[in-house]
């Protein structure tokens, strides 16, 4: 979000632009302490924009009576929108107090003392090499709409970066996906690249797993990750003591192990995540604040698949194929896709949704060709178990044919394997791992 000229910037109402432009979107705080500031949505800017008076908000605000973290404000193909973030003293758009809203040139919106009119700019559309144009990916990220098409020149921009990288967006939306994308289109790609769940590591045995233990010639997941990249996933679920112990390494880039004397210098890009609002774990001071500006120099925020217009029938398509199946989407999935709205579950639910559909005509194709074999299904259902338990069984044998499958089209490499399944490299490890057991 930069700020707008006055020659550039001019108030339009909710009519068609003129020809050879589109609308887009600024602001203009007309009262409050910062009287006259002004803002404009570039194309080249996050898709979800924070105002308020916290440090990592684009529309800083010096207002005392507006939240750290106050609203969003968010563009797609549809217009602009305005989420308030659970502030203190609330979002009005006229007079009225909302959660959400779209908003239209003219409108005011107020938080606080502050007012803020809503402009409505023309920009040519002709642009030759934009940002906006054509891009339907980052890697192997996929999506056209205006959502995620917005993400990628920060996403470009984070990959070739050296500071630290936090990743927001609620779960099932790619965070780990995109973690490994920033890591393989940068100049680490031919390091390791190490995730750290602090959700699953123990109290009692974090600190070795963090800085690697001396007595024992354990290599901590920092050593692991030397020359690469490591992601600390819900990094709030640490304690505060050891978030301060992380806080120095990070710092100075250097480490000792648990009951050693050498310090160690590290070389390791960090890259974070979590579903959670960092700013509200923050507050409940579940995330050390000094940590958190420490690892928050960059922020990419996922948006939810159900603000991502026109995306779901493009990923279901590029999950059918990448399953190993041709041709488009079998007319019942494609239907069912076409009229599910929310998808709480996000990009993980619409992918489970097209290898579950995938999984049963699998099945049935394999139990057609085994002369006097049981169907699978069949064995499932004869199990008499709850639906929730029979469906997973159901998934748990497509799972394990497909990665055999798979596997066995890459000659057993996991990297190319997961590429080719458009999953996580560690979600297809641990699919591949389940099978042994």
């Amino acid at each position: 979000m930069t700020a707008g000229s006055d020659d550039a910037t001019r108030e339009r109402s909710r009519s068609a632009p003129p020809p050879g432009t589109r609308p887009a979107y600024a602001l203009v705080v007309t009262a409050g302490p910062d009287n006259g500031k002004r803002f404009f949505f570039a194309d080249d800017g996050p898709p979800r924009v924070l105002l308020g008076k916290g440090p990592v908000c684009e529309l800083r605000l010096s207002d005392p009576e507006v939240s750290r973290r106050h609203a969003a404000f968010e563009v797609d193909e549809r217009g602009l929108r305005v989420v308030d973030l659970d502030s203190t003293n609330g979002t009005r758009v006229g007079s009225v107090r909302v959660r959400e809203a779209w908003l239209t040139g003219g409108m005011t919106v107020t938080v606080g003392a502050t007012a803020l009119k809503v402009l409505e700019v023309p920009v040519a559309t002709a642009r030759s090499g934009g940002l906006l144009a054509s891009n339907d990916r980052f890697g192997r990220m996929i999506g056209a709409s205006t959502m995620m098409q917005r993400l990628y020149p920060l996403c470009e921009r984070a990959a070739t970066s050296t500071e630290p990288v936090l990743l927001e967006g609620e779960s099932g939306t790619g965070k780990e996906l995109l973690a490994e994308c920033l890591h393989e289109a940068g100049p680490r790609a031919s390091g390791p690249f190490v995730v750290l769940d602090c959700a699953a590591v123990a109290a009692t045995d974090v600190d070795a797993v963090l800085f690697g233990s001396a007595a024992h010639g354990r290599a901590g997941i920092f050593e692991q990750a030397e020359g690469g990249t490591l992601l600390l996933d819900e990094l709030g679920e640490l304690v505060p003591a050891v978030q301060a112990k992380l806080l120095r390494v990070i710092e100075r880039g250097e480490l000792r192990p648990v009951g050693g004397s050498e310090v160690r210098r590290l070389d390791v890009r960090i890259l974070s995540s979590t579903k959670y609002d960092p700013d509200r774990l923050v507050q409940d001071g579940k995330l050390r604040d000094d940590l958190f500006y420490r690892i928050a120099v960059l922020r990419i925020e996922l948006p939810p698949l159900r603000a991502r217009a026109g995306d779901v029938p493009l990923l279901a398509q590029h999950f059918w194929n990448a399953l190993g199946e041709d041709g488009a989407l079998p007319e019942d999935i494609a239907t069912r896709i076409a009229t599910s709205g929310e998808w709480p579950g996000n990009v993980r639910e619409l992918m489970n949704l097209v290898a579950r559909r995938r999984a049963l005509g699998a099945l049935r194709a394999t139990s057609a060709r085994t002369q006097g074999a049981v169907d699978s299904i069949d064995r499932v259902l004869e199990l008499d178990l709850a639906l929730p338990e029979a469906r997973e069984r159901v998934v748990a044998e497509f799972e394990r044919r497909y990665v055999e499958r798979v596997l066995a089209q890459h000659n057993g490499n996991v990297a190319r394997a997961a590429a080719a399944s458009g999953v996580a490299r560690r979600y297809f490890q641990i699919v591949k791992a389940r099978q042994k057991t």
